[in-house]
C-alpha cells in the first residue's frame, strides 16, 4: 500500500504510540473474527487476524490497525493520523479506508501465508529491535519415524521431553510476552499423541500455529482432519521426491483450506529435481522451502531458485528444517541477503524446555523456557 511507503521515513521523530497489546472480537458477515494488535517500543506493530495471520506493519500502518481495532470512525482515525504525519486529512482518510478494506478482505480470505499478505510493507523484523520474538519453534520431540538414521537428531543432550501440561505452561507464557506465531517441530511432532491438544491449546488462547513434519500421517484423512478441526493454520511438508508415500500424503493435504510451503533436502542423490518443481507447481504450492545437505550444489541449487520464480513459487528462509539423515543441520539455507532474525525474530524451544537462539545451536543455551523468567532468558 502506497501509505505505508509514502510515510515511513517522512516523520521519523513523531512520538509512536503507547507500547502494549490491542485486542478486538466481533463479526463480519455474521462470521466471527479477532485481531490482535501489539504495538512496539518503536511504533511498528504486529496484527495477528483469527489467529491465522501475522502482519508485520510500520509506525502508519500499526496506527491505523490501532485505531480499527479501537473502533474510531474514519473521519476521527483520520483527523489523529493528520496531526501526528502532518499530512492533509483527505489524504489520511483515504489511507484508513484503503487499510480497512484491505484487512476486510484479509479476514474473509482462506488459505493465506501465515507470515504476510498483500501489499502490507512489513516491518522487517529481522533489523529491528524487537522485545519479543515474532515466532517459538517448538521441538515436541527429536524421536524420528522408524527406518530414518536417528544420530542426526541430539538426543543425547535432552534428557528428556516436556510432558502436554510443560508445553501448555510454555504456550501459555509465551503468549503472556507477545509472542504470537508458534512453529511445532522435531523430530516427527505427529508422533506426540498429544499434538491436536497442544495445536487446540495454543489456537485458543489466540496464537498462530505451525506444523513442520514429514506428512506420512497426515495423509491419513483422518487424522489430517482433526488437526485442521484443532487450528492448525500452516504446514511446513517435509517432501522427500523419491517416495510415491510422500507424494500421496502432500496430493491428501493440497485441496485442504490450509496454507502449505513445501521444504526439500537438496543432495547429490536428488535426481530431476526441475520435474519435481513443475509437479509441486501442477498441485498448486505455492511456497517453497530450500537447503542443502551437501555445499557443492551452488549451482543446481541457483537453477531451481530461477525456475521456482518462473513457477510461481516464492521461497522462504526464515523457517525452520528438520533434523534428518539428508539435512544434518550443519549446513545453512542459501540466500544472498538473508537477514539474521535468531535470537531475535525467532528462538527454538527443545524438547526438554532448554532455549536456543535457532536450530542446531546447542552451545548457545538461554535458558529454560519452563523454568526461567523471560527477562532471564533474553538477558
Amino acid at each position: 500500500m502506497k501509505l505505508f511507503n509514502r510515510l515511513a521515513d517522512r516523520f521519523a521523530k513523531v512520538e509512536p504510540l503507547p507500547v502494549g497489546t490491542h485486542h478486538l472480537q466481533t463479526t463480519q458477515d455474521e462470521k466471527p473474527y479477532r485481531v490482535h494488535l501489539r504495538l512496539q517500543q518503536d511504533g511498528s506493530g504486529v496484527l495477528i487476524v483469527n489467529a491465522s495471520t501475522v502482519l508485520q506493519l510500520n509506525p502508519t500502518a500499526a496506527e491505523c490497525a490501532f485505531h480499527f481495532i479501537k473502533g474510531s470512525t474514519p473521519e476521527e482515525a483520520a483527523k489523529q493520523i493528520s496531526t501526528r504525519y502532518r499530512i492533509n486529512k483527505r489524504v489520511a482518510l483515504e489511507d484508513f479506508n484503503n487499510f480497512t478494506e484491505q484487512i476486510h478482505t484479509l479476514i474473509s480470505t482462506p488459505d493465506l501465508d501465515p507470515v504476510s499478505f498483500m501489499g502490507f510493507e512489513q516491518a522487517a523484523p529481522h533489523s529491528t529491535e524487537l522485545s519479543v520474538p515474532l515466532r517459538l519453534d517448538c521441538a515436541l520431540t527429536y524421536r524420528l519415524p522408524e527406518n530414518t538414521q536417528a544420530e542426526y537428531a541430539p538426543v543425547k543432550r535432552v534428557t528428556r521431553e516436556l510432558s502436554t501440561d510443560e508445553w501448555k505452561i510454555i504456550l501459555n507464557k509465551a503468549w503472556g510476552i507477545g509472542i504470537p506465531h508458534i512453529t511445532f517441530t522435531g523430530g516427527e511432532a505427529t508422533l506426540r499423541d498429544d499434538l491436536p491438544e497442544l495445536i487446540a491449546h495454543a489456537e485458543s488462547i489466540g496464537q498462530v500455529c505451525g506444523l513442520l513434519t514429514d506428512g506420512m500421517k497426515l495423509a491419513d484423512k483422518k487424522y489430517l482432519d482433526q488437526l485442521l478441526k484443532t487450528g492448525l493454520d500452516h504446514i511446513l511438508f517435509i517432501l522427500q521426491p523419491e517416495k510415491k508415500e510422500s507424494w500421496t500424503a502432500l496430493e491428501t493435504i493440497m485441496p485442504e483450506d490450509i496454507f502449505v510451503t513445501v521444504h526439500i533436502t537438496l543432495n547429490k542423490n536428488s535426481g530431476n529435481m526441475g520435474q519435481v518443481l513443475e509437479k509441486l507447481a501442477s498441485l498448486k504450492v505455492q511456497s517453497l522451502s530450500l537447503t542443502l545437505a551437501d555445499d557443492s550444489l551452488d549451482e543446481t541449487y541457483n537453477a531451481l531458485r530461477d525456475q521456482a520464480a518462473e513457477l510461481g513459487l516464492s521461497l522462504k528462509f526464515d523457517l525452520p528444517v528438520p533434523y534428518s539423515a539428508n539435512h544434518p543441520i550443519a549446513f545453512e539455507t542459501l540466500e544472498d541477503h538473508i537477514p539474521n532474525g535468531a535470537g531475535r525474530a525467532w528462538l527454538y524451544v527443545e524438547p526438554d524446555g532448554d532455549v536456543l537462539p535457532a536450530q542446531g545451536k546447542a552451545d548457545q543455551v538461554m535458558g529454560n523456557f519452563l523454568r526461567d523468567e523471560w527477562n532471564a532468558i533474553r538477558s
